[in-house]
């Protein structure tokens, strides 16, 4: 069982430089954050976790920027986007990004993704809500082009460019790990279909205990063909429970983690010690 933490990082909360560098002293294995562009002030849909939308999803930084910083002060810690809204952005500039993060950390990115829940976020960026499913899915396939290719080109519905040439390549090879976030059943089918893991979740929607869902991921894996051993489990948003810890490791879940709340290190760095106790234990 690995163990890694989440956090918004915002102008207020412990830097990624000091959560980096102290989650490697404890032997945590990934620093993950998630992303934000904006949040429009008017919102079609619900927020899925709670009635109200917290503040740091306002105030939250970019996550290849302060992912970049934890990287630079650290030598074994992982760093992944926990997630990344593939939906919103351009995929030849985020093909860069991704590979360009993978080269300064020294192959230790992982790109957790996302397709989203706040239609008027993506709208913003231009993405129509009901297609957002198939143009991730056409991004994630052409930025898989571009990272394995030296003359990358692409032919999708919403993503169309002829050969292209763009470096750096990433570290990692084929290209970093890809991890699809969600509820099941539908993340669970895109993580299958495209990526390398996935980063169930659950939501007022779909609240089907993990301990059941998991085992029937590894069902829809194999009669897709993929090898359920093969495809990792990751959990975030946990809380320091060891019987909970103990199910999932049960389960062959890979990783834990909790999410932090974007506070000082004062308040922080207790709860990272409260964790590395529970990790000594797995």
């Amino acid at each position: 069982m690995k163990f890694g933490a989440s956090m918004f990082f915002t102008d207020y909360s412990i830097s990624p430089a000091q959560l980096a560098t102290e989650m490697e002293a404890r032997g945590f294995d990934t620093l993950w954050a998630p992303e934000h562009s904006h949040i429009p002030l008017s919102r079609k849909t619900p927020f899925p976790l709670g009635p109200e939308l917290p503040k740091r999803y306002y105030d939250v930084m970019d996550p290849f920027v302060t992912l970049a910083v934890a990287a630079s002060v650290t030598k074994r810690l992982r760093i992944g986007t926990g997630v990344c809204l593939v939906a919103q952005r351009d995929p030849i500039q985020l093909a860069k990004s991704v590979a360009s993060i993978d080269q300064v950390s020294g192959g230790r990115f992982v790109f957790g993704i996302g397709n989203g829940w706040n239609q008027d976020e993506m709208e913003n960026h231009g993405t129509i809500f009901a297609s957002r499913h198939k143009l991730a899915r056409e991004r994630i396939e052409a930025m898989k082009a571009i990272w394995t290719q030296d003359a990358a080109e692409y032919h999708g519905e919403f993503v169309n460019f002829d050969p292209i040439a763009t470096w750096p390549k990433p570290v990692q090879k084929p290209h970093p790990p890809i991890f699809v976030g969600g509820a099941f059943p539908y993340s669970a089918r895109r993580a299958i279909r495209y990526a390398d893991g996935w980063l169930p979740q659950v939501t007022g929607a779909d609240k089907a205990p993990l301990s059941e869902v998991i085992p029937r991921f590894r069902q829809m894996a194999s009669e897709a063909g993929r090898d359920p051993a093969a495809m990792p489990i990751i959990i975030g948003a946990q809380p320091p429970d060891a019987a909970l810890i103990e199910s999932y490791a049960k389960l062959g879940v890979e990783m834990v983690y909790p999410s932090l709340p974007s506070e000082p290190a004062d308040k922080i760095l207790p709860m990272l010690d409260l964790w590395a106790d529970l990790m000594r234990r797995f």
